[in-house]
């Protein structure tokens, strides 16, 4: 069997692994000066609402604060993640620090909901005893938070659907620009009317945002660390897809995971006959799941003895 750079034997007679190099995105997109703009603005904005919030006595506007201060955190999490990924790789950690954004993710989704457990413990608290609320200031803060929100969003607009980290910060500012909004029109309801069981109310609301929001979060990041098949990539695809390579008679132990929140590896067997031009083979083969599936880490372990099974061909062995 011809051998080139990306080729390996392993020992085991007319077995071969190929790794694909094709089109390769190592790196996450560099969203550094958009992190940077997102912490800066989120800051001065907590502080003032949450100055803002004591002073009116609003426990809306306060649980936006606690809201925003949670991305605020997340957002600098997300960003020191981005840039782990970044670490070369070394002789223990052979796929480098890029895991870090998966468990960043993670830990956001995570900060979030500690956030609305503290925001709906404090409004069923604020139920049974409601307080006054200054509305004009409450109005004039939150108007500026959707400002804020809004812009902090648009600069994660571009990658949002590349990359979960970048995602979860579109998605926290999004949603922190609606709550904003909601809290600019139940200031103005409750200035009308004088209902102070609308503050309380809208806290819940905020908390039901949170969820709505982060669940999907929540959900693909531990996925993604429990090693899933990423979403968008369907397995049954690839392996049919592998299946219908000239000479490939079957095809088993297919694993599929995400390296980081935007590379994805696969490894698999497959058996075909022995040829002369294996290497060949094996570069179209990585080549399409590239291009294809965005699968840009691919390793193939090629056996050309169909006589002989595979230990891991059963699909209940891994």
């Amino acid at each position: 069997m011809a051998r080139d750079p990306h080729h390996h034997d392993d020992g085991h007679g007319g077995h071969g692994h190929a790794h694909g190099h094709g089109r390769h995105h190592h790196a996450p997109a560099d969203f550094g000066r958009a992190f940077a703009i997102g912490v800066t603005l989120n800051v001065g904005f907590v502080a003032a609402e949450t100055a803002t919030g004591l002073w009116s006595g609003s426990l809306a506007l306060l649980a936006d604060a606690g809201h925003n201060l949670s991305d605020v955190l997340g957002l600098v999490v997300a960003w020191g993640a981005l840039a782990l990924a970044r670490r070369q790789p070394t002789a223990r950690r052979t796929y480098g620090l890029r895991k870090g954004t998966i468990l960043a993710s993670l830990g956001n989704a995570v900060l979030l909901l500690v956030a609305v457990g503290v925001i709906a413990s404090e409004a069923v608290r604020r139920f049974a005893a409601p307080a006054e609320v200054a509305t004009v200031p409450v109005m004039i803060v939150a108007g500026l938070g959707v400002v804020i929100n809004t812009a902090t969003a648009l600069l994660f607009l571009r990658g949002r659907h590349d990359d979960l980290n970048v995602r979860g910060a579109f998605l926290h500012m999004s949603a922190d620009a609606a709550v904003s909004l909601a809290v600019v029109a139940g200031a103005l309801v409750m200035r009308v009317t004088g209902l102070l069981w609308i503050d309380p109310a809208l806290s819940l609301l905020i908390a039901g945002v949170i969820v709505w929001g982060t669940w999907g979060l929540l959900r693909d990041s531990v996925n993604l660390a429990l090693d899933a098949v990423p979403q968008g990539i369907d397995p049954d695809r690839v392996r049919d897809w592998l299946a219908a390579l000239p000479g490939v008679t079957d095809v088993h132990d297919l694993h599929i995971w995400a390296m980081s929140t935007t590379e994805t590896a696969l490894t698999a067997h497959l058996t075909r006959p022995a040829n002369d031009d294996a290497d060949g083979f094996l570069h179209i083969a990585c080549d399409g799941l590239a291009q294809r599936f965005g699968i840009h880490h691919a390793t193939l372990q090629v056996e050309t003895n169909g006589a002989h099974q595979c230990r891991l061909a059963p699909d209940d062995v891994v």
